[in-house]
């Protein structure tokens, strides 16, 4: 996807009329997008083609802001077989508060940047809701700066937690972190001497939770810290716009957003390679999030309440033509990558079984 079509999907979920909740990875959305989407039937496996426009009917799709664009563009897919015959609603309010919804029973699906977590499949298990957990593509969480920031091209796992981790609370210059990030191993370049001004997202957040996950967990274990927190004192925002605009605001800027945020903006931020900690510096690309050579790559998910679908065929419509070949294009039309041929095959087999 280029960089005028990542822009245009992204400005037209933050602009349209019916979307007053800001577009972010966390909390905050009481707003959703409405649009027209199609009903197909529901066979022993997803078609690979959009299927003829049936009975109409309605599905809500809550969840993760990230995956929240593709989930838009799968309902505009819709609305062009069905005919404006079923409406799908799609919000992002963020992976865990739209797991909050989806196991109170309020979402037929559930959008995720990140799988669900015990805790919240007990909380699902006690309201009586069983789901069916499908893979949809690939994200890399991008690390970024200004593109003013010269002195910073490369970070690895040590330095990430040395300027962000629980450890790194009232740094406020990059230089501030340098002690920690030496005693961690870290071969990162040297800090500069100037104001670090991070904005990211919040602890409500899958990209939070994978950026955590990834970067810091076996770090902070090590070290005795939260192995599921950052530092509390940063510029934390329910929309990914938002933390754009924080990484553009200053020449010291740090921050982190879903790959098709950056791809899309690129004018406005510049990609920190990431370094795992074997001594290579890996830029977010289509390909090395594909490959998973990019070390912050990660899936992305929709999870189907079944109690719901039993009752509600359009749910099973909406998710067939989602996993069809025209609807998971919309992963890469969104900006994020797709994912391998056997991974996707793995979820249609999984969502054919589920129908059986």
């Amino acid at each position: 996807m280029n960089k005028s079509t990542g822009r245009l999907v992204l400005a037209s979920i933050a602009g349209l009329s019916l979307f007053a909740a800001a577009c972010g990875d966390d909390e905050g959305a009481d707003e959703a997008t409405t649009t027209e989407a199609a009903a197909t039937t529901v066979a022993d496996a997803p078609t690979t083609t959009a299927g003829p426009a049936i009975a109409g009917g309605e599905v809500f799709v809550t969840g993760s802001s990230t995956v929240e664009p593709i989930a838009v563009l799968v309902g505009e897919l819709a609305d062009e077989v069905s005919g404006g015959e079923l409406a799908v609603t799609v919000e992002g309010p963020g992976t865990g508060d739209g797991f909050k919804k989806f196991c109170d029973g309020e979402a037929d699906v559930s959008d995720a940047s990140r799988k669900i977590k015990d805790e919240e499949a007990a909380v699902c298990a006690g309201t009586g809701i069983t789901f069916i957990e499908l893979e949809i593509g690939i994200d890399g969480i991008t690390v970024a700066t200004s593109p003013n920031n010269d002195a910073v091209t490369c970070l690895d796992f040590a330095a990430l937690y040395a300027l962000i981790g629980p450890e790194a609370e009232g740094f406020s210059n990059w230089s501030d972190a340098q002690a920690l990030a030496t005693e961690l191993g870290s071969t990162s370049a040297a800090f500069p001497d100037a104001d670090l001004v991070i904005t990211g997202p919040g602890p409500e957040s899958g990209t939070y939770d994978s950026f955590i996950e990834i970067a810091f967990k076996k770090i902070a274990e090590g070290r005795g810290t939260d192995p599921k927190a950052a530092r509390n004192d940063y510029t934390q925002s329910p929309n990914d716009n938002v933390i754009v605009e924080g990484i553009e605001g200053s020449d010291s800027s740090l921050g982190w957003v879903g790959f098709a945020y950056y791809e899309a903006e690129q004018a406005r931020m510049k990609a920190i390679e990431v370094d795992k900690g074997d001594g290579v510096c890996v830029a977010p690309t289509v390909d090395t999030i594909a490959d998973g050579s990019y070390p912050l790559s990660r899936s992305l998910y929709m999870y189907v309440n079944e109690q719901k679908l039993a009752e509600n065929p359009a749910i099973g419509a909406y998710v067939d033509l989602f996993l069809s070949d025209e609807g998971i294009a919309k992963v890469s039309e969104a900006g994020y990558v797709d994912i391998p041929a056997d991974r996707l095959e793995a979820s249609r087999a999984t969502w054919a079984h589920a129908n059986a």
